[in-house]
């Protein structure tokens, strides 16, 4: 088999991001792997003809309108696991792992801590660990990529405003910890991999004040895979070209 491209991308509201481009995005893109974050959809509310050769994997929040994941892919399922198991109940639709030939897909809309950090709490103590577990326990089985809106710029590089963020929602010394340990156990996130100290490269802009022209933004979407497929990372990528969303699609190419 050939190199396998991935691709993800919070929409942002599926049947918006449909009316905005999603499909031909898909088509240029040409993924093997697609991850979508807050689709806000059941799948009997989206009416879509999917791209050929693709199979559709959904995990739903129960609140209609919120949360969810999508995971598209023309390689062979042999398994999708919605959640995080035993680790942790999720009614949100956050965590859809799709099982490939040879390695886990791990798609994964993290939750936001809330601008009154009312959320870091449970983030910290209870879904950070479970999601840790969550791959380590896949990565016994065989190699994982995880991917998605993971809510947390890790470096003072990864935003354009670190000092002025401190003790912002995504940007606490409590969520950073958390992307080190996934670090710290393994993991290699491909993007800074792939373009060390590079500053400017980013994946969420916030609406207001134009942020997004003037490329004020913080990376917090990534692609992250196990040390043993270190070897056959060949690209990763960042599309800020692409609209439809306050986020931009991410990426990854292995060989």
């Amino acid at each position: 088999m050939g190199p396998v491209k991935l691709a993800s991308w919070n929409v942002n509201g599926l049947r918006a991001a449909l009316g905005k481009g999603l499909l031909d995005w898909i088509a240029r893109e040409d993924a093997d792997v697609i991850c979508l974050q807050e689709v806000k959809a059941l799948p009997d509310q989206v009416e879509v003809e999917w791209p050929r050769g693709y199979s559709v994997h959904w995990n739903s929040a129960e609140r209609k309108g919120y949360s969810g994941t999508l995971t598209l892919s023309r390689l062979p399922v042999l398994s999708v696991d919605r959640g995080l198991g035993a680790w942790l109940p999720d009614n949100e639709g956050r965590v859809l792992t799709v099982e490939l030939q040879d390695r886990f897909v791990v798609n994964c809309y993290t939750p936001n801590t809330k601008r009154d950090l009312s959320r870091l709490p449970y983030r910290e103590q209870q879904w950070d660990p479970a999601f840790l577990a969550h791959l380590k326990a896949l990565e016994s089985r065989k190699p994982v990529v995880f991917c998605g809106d993971l809510n947390v710029a890790h470096e003072e590089i990864d935003l354009a405003n670190p000092k002025a963020n401190v003790r912002n929602h995504g940007f606490t010394v409590e969520e950073r910890r958390g992307f080190t340990r996934l670090m710290e156990a393994g993991f290699v996130d491909t993007f800074r991999d792939r373009h060390p100290g590079q500053r400017g490269h980013y994946t969420w802009w916030s609406p207001m004040a134009g942020a997004r022209s003037r490329n004020v933004g913080w990376r917090i979407d990534y692609f992250g895979i196990s040390s043993s497929l270190h070897p056959a990372l060949q690209e990763a990528f960042i599309r800020p070209s692409v609209l439809g969303s306050d986020h931009c699609p991410v990426g990854l190419v292995l060989g």
